[in-house]
């Protein structure tokens, strides 16, 4: 029997980049390699699709820059799918449970992102904020309830989808997977040439910046380390990050939008990946940091908790700590040499391809 024809419903999607876009369009190259089909449907947006991509009509999200609202359509071309795989329980998510009871299929969902993380972009409150989570958790337990089988990157993540949220839905655990064949050290010359950037040891970050990411912490721990800080990528904090490290006199660049080609020498020229946020349920960056040999400095919360091997392929400090994040900076700095050849030794493990193998299974059983 051949692989099954999957369709992928998805909110977040090119031309926006995020770690929930790399992940739908890495395990669908790496789908179809394999022979299978895996169409993905999409908030339409400037972005051309590839043949088997089906964009739908949206609405820009007013409360997050870079996001749109989906409205929940099918595409007739998605309508002799196998199985459908939901990767938001939103206007898209609920389209493919449309689908999936219109033609009784099963329904894998992953859970990529906590939802109750925005809460902070909708509240002007504590009491506000922690209501609109409780909110978030009891919609997203009534639509994971609905689904055959949810897919978590992490243990941790894992653990919040089966404590907090509370479905009744069996959980299994398949990481994201890094393109490792992509994601490899590369030569840094000409990328320290185009961005200006110095000779001196560099700490950086990439990706959206968000302020539940807590990035400032980046900024306040570099005050006393002499280090030049690289932000690669966008979003609402950003305006707020550069005020900051400017009135904290920090040697920072901010680079804007990277293109996913310029992310190889990226990392690669970096000393120390900086990754603060207390919320990953993966933190798939700092992954492809490891491939590219670049040890992380991040925090023991969420996912990070597990992706980050301590003393192995970064270090981790307590959450919100910024004298601890600066010791943690510091140390990584100090063994660079050592853990890069940790993060290099364990690239396979750490593979999409390995991922989608698992992920097969998973199809398999609820086929």
């Amino acid at each position: 029997m051949g692989l099954p024809r999957v369709a992928a419903f998805t909110d977040s999607y090119l031309p926006t980049v995020n770690g929930v876009t790399y992940t739908v369009r890495a395990w669908r190259e790496q789908w179809e390699r394999r022979g299978g089909r895996m169409d993905v449907v999409y908030p339409d947006s400037d972005y051309e699709p590839d043949p088997g991509e089906y964009p739908v009509g949206s609405l820009p999200f007013p409360f997050y820059e870079g996001y749109r609202v989906s409205l929940p359509g099918v595409p007739d071309a998605v309508g002799s799918a196998n199985l459908v795989h939901a990767h938001t329980p939103f206007g898209l998510g609920l389209a493919g449970l449309r689908l999936a009871r219109k033609r009784a299929l099963p329904v894998v969902a992953s859970y990529h992102t906590p939802t109750g993380e925005y809460a902070t972009y909708l509240a002007s409150s504590p009491v506000i904020e922690r209501a609109v989570e409780r909110g978030a958790e009891g919609y997203e337990r009534r639509f994971l309830d609905r689904t055959d089988l949810v897919v978590a990157p992490s243990e941790r993540t894992a653990d919040h989808v089966r404590d907090v949220v509370g479905t009744d839905t069996p959980v299994d655990v398949i990481h994201n997977g890094v393109d490792v064949e992509f994601f490899r050290p590369v030569e840094t010359d000409r990328c320290r040439e185009r961005f200006d950037l110095p000779g001196g040891p560099l700490v950086g970050y990439t990706g959206r910046h968000g302020f539940e990411k807590s990035l400032d912490d980046v900024v306040a721990a570099a005050e006393d380390l002499d280090v030049t800080l690289v932000f690669g990528g966008d979003g609402p904090a950003r305006e707020h990050l550069e005020e900051t490290a400017a009135a904290a006199d920090v040697d920072a660049r901010f680079l804007g939008f990277l293109d996913r080609a310029d992310l190889p020498a990226f990392y690669s020229a970096l000393d120390v990946f900086a990754f603060p946020s207390p919320v990953e349920t993966q933190g798939i960056v700092a992954l492809e940091a490891n491939a590219c040999g670049t040890p992380v400095a991040g925090v023991a919360s969420a996912a990070l908790a597990d992706t980050i091997d301590q003393g192995e392929t970064g270090y981790k400090a307590p959450p919100g700590d910024v004298a601890a994040f600066r010791d943690v900076i510091a140390r990584t700095l100090a063994e660079r040499d050592r853990l890069r050849e940790t993060c290099l030794a364990r690239r396979e493990s750490t593979s999409v391809a390995h991922s989608v193998d698992r992920l097969a299974e998973l199809y398999d059983r609820v086929l």
